[in-house]
């Protein structure tokens, strides 16, 4: 026994109307198997089920507004992805020791533990997933590897298909404190 599935969604074509990709499920079908399109759909275009017409036409409308949000959803998260970036900030501890933090990359669906345990194996130095001070997820590296960190960030990116994405490198130095004014 031979199962169809849609290219689409991949379920068989007689479940694609209860996912979000019911509209793009049947242009699918119809294009590639309109055989079993035919069977499937009448010539109205409805679904050929035995639920009253109401009932279906509410399900039609939820199913729409079911789609819209998705799409909007996913464009929402587009958008956030094209508009954050990634920092490295420099962090002098002091006179001659630095650490490096890398903030913005969990919004790219990067494991930042994994990503951290490469940055220690791969630079021989230390490197862990913290909480930055805004609550947010940052990697300290220790040691000053700004720019290979730089260059391998924009590498990971790019394979990832983000290119457009802004890494910026950041220079932190603390604050020097004043000294007491005589009375």
């Amino acid at each position: 026994m031979e199962v169809l599935y849609c290219g689409v969604c991949t379920f068989p074509p007689e479940y694609c109307e209860f996912g979000g990709t019911a509209k793009r499920c049947k242009g699918w079908l119809e294009k590639n198997h309109p055989d079993t399109y035919t069977r499937l759909y009448t010539e109205s275009g409805e679904a050929t089920s035995s639920l009253p017409v109401e009932k279906q036409e509410e399900i039609e409308q939820k199913v729409k507004k079911q789609q819209a949000k998705e799409e909007s959803r996913a464009e929402r998260e587009l958008q956030k992805k094209l508009a954050s970036k990634v920092t490295i900030k420099r962090i002098e501890r002091s006179k001659r020791k630095h650490v490096i933090a890398i903030l913005g990359l969990e919004v790219f669906g990067i494991d930042l533990k994994k990503l951290a345990k490469t940055f220690a194996s791969k630079f021989a130095t230390g490197a862990s997933v913290t909480k930055s001070a805004e609550g947010k997820d940052e990697i300290i590296i220790q040691g000053d590897v700004g720019d290979e960190v730089h260059d391998y960030i924009n590498e990971l990116l790019e394979e990832k298909g983000l290119t457009e994405i802004k890494v910026e490198q950041v220079e932190d130095k603390p604050k020097k404190k004043k000294p007491p004014v005589p009375a």
